[in-house]
């Protein structure tokens, strides 16, 4: 009874915070993100962050990124692939070189100072495509450039993760592993042609000649859970398996009946965990003796993924406004930088000294990033 009790006090604090977020002209999500900073750890402590609230945030974050992958035009998707790769990449090396030398002014040694740039690399757009999806901008210029860039960024954050684990980390892979990992990777990336073009559309038709209510809908969900299963599998993000799944889908003919049926469990259930889960990772403990380390490292990892990932988009001939859109919504670290942390954390590239700062950062990042991407897209209209 645990675990409902819980998931009572998450489903009610989230709806009266989402609605007056919205009410006020926020982003839903944030006050969403709100509600696991104040009942968790962080102000009450009155949800922990047990398996339960992992396990449901792990398929609520699936579930939005499968829903993602259902709303986007494969075609912008590859029309604007140069602009996604140039995003990512200047959205990669600007907050590594910069982040790596604010950490060296605090008298970080080396490794960690890297390290702490490669958390603060990663982009977690899975708290942006919220924020579109809640804009109805998602399937724009904007929105398949985020998108695009994302997955970019997620492939170049698991490569630099591997390679400093494998070189510099106390209790982890070899080398001989880590080109193991480059070519799953690739060979997935490949495997994801035959799905969209061939698999997607044999498991569309298999669906709808179950005799069993919903069966599209299971049979898609199937797709998504094993491409995000099989993503996680070779170090990969579950997210891009799941993301790719829902391109797969949407280019068959069940979309719209999978759209109508996913939709409402993921808002109504597991998305508001996963929101909330994030929250819960906020802790106040040491933030007066780190508070300017923690500010410091908060404001330059803000405006370096917006200059960064602004700049690639610019670089890219978009728009003043198109760019500022874009560096908005690779903002987000969210539960992206909070897995490298904790695998760098358990490798010994990161101390216990400064955990709970970066921790702080991330989720305060993560905080603010909604709320540039809605007033960039403010300026649009």
């Amino acid at each position: 009874m645990h675990a409902i009790a819980e998931l009572f006090l998450i489903l009610i604090a989230t709806t009266i915070a989402g609605h007056y977020s919205a009410r006020i002209g926020l982003p839903a999500v944030v006050g969403q993100l709100l509600v696991g900073v104040v009942v968790g750890p962080a102000i009450f402590g009155w949800i922990k962050g047990d398996e339960f609230t992992q396990l449901f945030s792990e398929i609520g974050v699936i579930i939005l990124m499968f829903s993602a992958g259902m709303e986007s035009d494969l075609g912008l998707l590859k029309k604007y692939l140069r602009p996604s790769v140039l995003v990512a990449m200047l959205g990669v090396i600007i907050p590594v070189i910069s982040v790596y030398g604010l950490s060296i002014v605090f008298q970080l040694n080396q490794v960690e100072s890297i390290f702490i740039g490669v958390i603060f690399a990663a982009t977690s757009v899975s708290i942006s495509v919220a924020v579109l999806k809640e804009l109805d901008v998602l399937h724009g210029k904007a929105g398949a450039t985020i998108l695009g860039a994302a997955v970019v960024d997620d492939v170049l954050a698991v490569v630099i993760l591997s390679v400093m684990v494998s070189l510099l980390g106390t209790d982890s892979a070899k080398g001989s592993n880590l080109w193991l990992t480059f070519v799953s990777q690739i060979i997935f990336f490949i495997a994801i042609y035959f799905v969209v073009k061939f698999l997607a559309p044999i498991l569309a038709r298999l669906g709808r000649h179950l005799f069993i209510t919903g069966g599209s809908t299971i049979i898609a969900l199937i797709l998504c859970l094993g491409m995000a299963l099989a993503a996680d599998s070779i170090g990969l993000s579950s997210v891009v398996g799941a993301f790719f799944a829902g391109i797969a889908i949407s280019q068959t003919s069940v979309k719209r009946e999978v759209e109508q049926n996913i939709e409402p469990i993921g808002y109504a259930i597991f998305i508001p965990v996963f929101f909330v889960s994030i929250g819960l990772s906020m802790s106040f403990d040491g933030f007066m003796n780190d508070f300017i380390f923690i500010a410091s490292l908060t404001i330059l990892a803000i405006i370096t993924k917006l200059i960064g990932a602004g700049l690639g988009a610019k670089l890219s001939h978009f728009s003043f406004k198109d760019s500022y859109i874009v560096g908005a919504g690779m903002v987000s670290r969210g539960e992206m930088a909070l897995i490298i942390a904790q695998i760098g954390y358990r490798a010994h590239l990161l101390s216990s000294e400064y955990y709970s700062a970066i921790i702080t950062a991330i989720i305060i990042t993560t905080l603010v990033a909604p709320l540039l991407l809605k007033h960039a897209y403010s300026l649009k209209n």
